[in-house]
């Protein structure tokens, strides 16, 4: 299992500063039920996407460092690949299942470190969350650990997909309640209805939650 050198950790929070401070000034981030973040442990967090802006919003959510996955084209060039990976980037082919990524955000939770994880997939557009794929449920269910849902309003107008610029718009982070994982069955294996039950559950909060970041930001 991958450890992170002591270096990176300072390295990480010296940039989660700078994006931070950045993301309340110029868009105003408000994050409302941060204390439904978890202090210790890992878990999976589950925004909806409707901007690459998203990813910068959720480095504000908490003060860990959190995993996330990116396109693998950022990693393309050494430099890039080196900061990405420094910042807790874990590379992901687009449009196929990439199951060696899915390991890594399970060894990265196996270590105790939180991972971002959209379940709407790719960056969506409009006011309703659109069916999720299974894949971040899967993952935290495989791992034992819950599922926290963030509704984010504003986003898609701070910087719209296709977008080459930014725009400084009011951005408000809903945070649910943690969602538990399914039980294991008596072979340790994740019943698959229990996984569609957790999707079908985390839809419902996301929906939710998205509404009410939505509202929060005036763009309801």
């Amino acid at each position: 299992m991958e450890r992170t050198s002591r270096l990176e950790l300072v390295w990480w929070a010296f940039a989660r500063g700078v994006v931070e401070l950045f993301c309340r000034v110029f868009w105003r981030v408000r994050v409302l039920g941060g204390e439904n973040i978890p202090s210790a442990g890992p878990f999976v967090l589950a925004p909806v996407h409707r901007s690459y802006v998203d990813t910068l919003v959720c480095g504000c959510l908490t003060h860990r460092r959190v995993r996330f996955m990116g396109k693998e084209e950022l990693w393309r060039h050494r430099l890039s690949a080196r900061l990405f990976s420094s910042l807790g980037g874990i590379p992901v082919r687009r449009g196929t299942p990439d199951r060696e990524a899915l390991r890594a955000a399970e060894d990265a939770l196996r270590s105790g470190e939180p991972v971002v994880l959209y379940p709407e997939g790719t960056r969506q557009s409009g006011p309703v969350v659109q069916p999720l794929f299974e894949g971040a449920v899967f993952v935290a269910a495989r791992v034992g650990v819950p599922v926290v849902p963030v509704g984010i309003g504003g986003s898609e107008w701070a910087m719209p997909k296709g977008a080459r610029g930014i725009r400084p718009v009011r951005v408000v982070a809903v945070v649910g309640e943690p969602i538990g994982p399914p039980e294991r069955s008596e072979s340790g294996r994740v019943p698959r209805k229990a996984v569609a039950e957790l999707s079908e559950a985390l839809h419902a909060d996301l929906q939710r939650l998205f509404d009410q970041a939505r509202h929060a930001a005036g763009r309801s």
